[in-house]
């Protein structure tokens, strides 16, 4: 049986998503998606509303997120308790969120990624990012190593197949993008 973690570590991450998100607002992103809406699920990628609102299918990347952070927790903070392992994954999604949503971190989205009318997250979506980052955390402390990898690896795959993208070329594509990859996702 996975132990709980205590309520204060779940506080402090509350507390951590706040922050981010008043962060997020003092930076000028859009607490919602411009058009005035809250959808649960956006499944077109090149529009207005993908990273606007709850899911979309980047919700993967975070999910794997999750599972990385309490992979990385596991092997560095093994002896702290499973809240600390927590809370730094909170922080570096965070981060990661603030980082993303910088006009620089954009810029290089449009010019080296499939991503060519992105204009960053609301700030909706980077918490709805946030959680869907901690339910993968929760599912790599419940699951064998194994499952949790083949589920990654599934996730990966269907994004791969359907979108053309996904967390494992988003990554080679921000550090070092390569024509034929951003051929091939544009559908050449």
């Amino acid at each position: 049986m996975t132990p709980l973690i205590p309520r204060r570590y779940w506080f402090i991450a509350a507390a951590i998503a706040c922050g981010t998100a008043a962060i997020l607002l003092w930076m000028g992103r859009p607490l919602i998606c411009a058009c005035g809406e809250v959808r649960l699920w956006v499944g077109e990628v090149h529009g207005p509303h993908n990273s606007q609102h709850l899911i979309d299918w980047y919700t993967p990347s975070h999910i794997i997120h999750g599972f990385l952070f309490y992979g990385l927790g596991w092997l560095f903070l093994r002896r702290n308790p499973p809240g600390d392992r927590l809370i730094a994954a909170m922080a570096i999604e965070a981060a990661w969120e603030i980082l993303e949503n910088t006009d620089r971190v954009i810029d290089r989205y449009r010019e080296a990624t499939m991503a060519l009318g992105y204009t960053g997250d609301s700030v909706l979506n980077s918490l709805a990012d946030m959680l869907w980052m901690i339910v993968g955390f929760a599912i790599a402390r419940r699951l064998p190593l194994w499952a949790t990898v083949a589920l990654a690896i599934g996730f990966e795959l269907l994004a791969l197949i359907v979108i053309r993208d996904n967390l494992t070329l988003n990554v080679l594509m921000l550090l070092a993008p390569i024509e034929s990859v951003a051929a091939w996702q544009a559908g050449g």
